[in-house]
């Protein structure tokens, strides 16, 4: 009774600052908005809990698109206070250009033209890497190069959660190679973040809305849709960010495991 009468409009903020000065859990933190990115704890929080769910010991977070570097700092804070809750080790991994900024457009409207440009948001990744700790790793360099490098030979553990803020149609069809590589190590369903989907510039025809249809045209197995419920008992259920949240559905692990749990014989692949 009492928590849900915390949670009510003319408590809720008093609620939420008490909370912000007391050493609560990750749980709490991710439910109360206490972090700097709040979408980030969230999607950390739920990919350490389906971790456990799937008995999976160790995950990685990955934030495409690092820029300044204040979101992998929070992402890297968010880690690092679910794997002290939860027991569940996480890496922490970011993608960037780098200095260059944002890479040339694909020519057409499908990157925006109209609102971004090639070199925006630039990186000084050895300033960044000195503020960094040792449970993340910086990954410079076009993501269509570097990312089918990282699932192939450096991806140590299966992806948990993933931010997409590379702007461009482009840029986030080549990171969505993170779910569709035939190397690849996922959740049976990852929370997914897309930072630029609610401008007035965004529509389903470019940008990450486009990228996102693509995706789910070309892969049987694998299907990104909206986090549906993700708003349900929270206590500031209007904020924008929780209409940004998706889940990448691993569909064929989905059903693997339903049939080895009923001693069903697999069908020859």
């Amino acid at each position: 009774m009492l928590k849900r009468l915390a949670m009510e409009p003319p408590f809720r903020v008093l609620a939420r600052a008490l909370l912000g000065l007391l050493p609560v859990s990750a749980r709490t933190r991710a439910v109360w908005e206490l972090s700097t990115r709040p979408w980030y704890m969230l999607g950390v929080y739920e990919a350490a809990r389906q971790a456990r769910i799937e008995g999976v010991d160790a995950i990685c977070v990955i934030e495409f698109g690092v820029a300044g570097g204040e979101g992998l700092l929070a992402l890297e804070d968010a880690a690092e206070a679910v794997e002290k809750d939860s027991g569940v080790r996480i890496q922490v991994i970011g993608f960037d250009c780098g200095a260059s900024g944002l890479p040339e457009f694909c020519g057409d409207h499908r990157d925006h033209p109209d609102f971004w440009k090639p070199g925006d948001f630039r990186m000084d990744a050895d300033a960044l890497r000195r503020r960094l700790g040792s449970r993340t790793q910086l990954i410079i360099g076009n993501v269509g190069e570097t990312l089918p490098e990282f699932v192939e030979r450096q991806m140590e553990f299966p992806v948990g959660f993933a931010s997409y803020d590379l702007d461009l149609y482009s840029s986030t069809a080549q990171a969505l190679l993170l779910l569709e590589h035939p190397a690849r190590k996922m959740l049976k369903n990852v929370p997914l973040y897309f930072d630029d989907i609610d401008f007035l510039v965004n529509h389903r025809y470019a940008g990450e809305l486009l990228a996102i249809d693509e995706f789910n045209e070309r892969n049987p197995s694998v299907k990104i849709d909206r986090w549906y419920g993700v708003k349900y008992g929270r206590p500031f259920p209007e904020r924008h960010f929780l209409d940004k949240m998706f889940v990448a559905h691993d569909l064929a692990a989905i059903t693997e495991s339903a049939l080895k749990r009923d001693n069903v014989d697999l069908p020859i692949r």
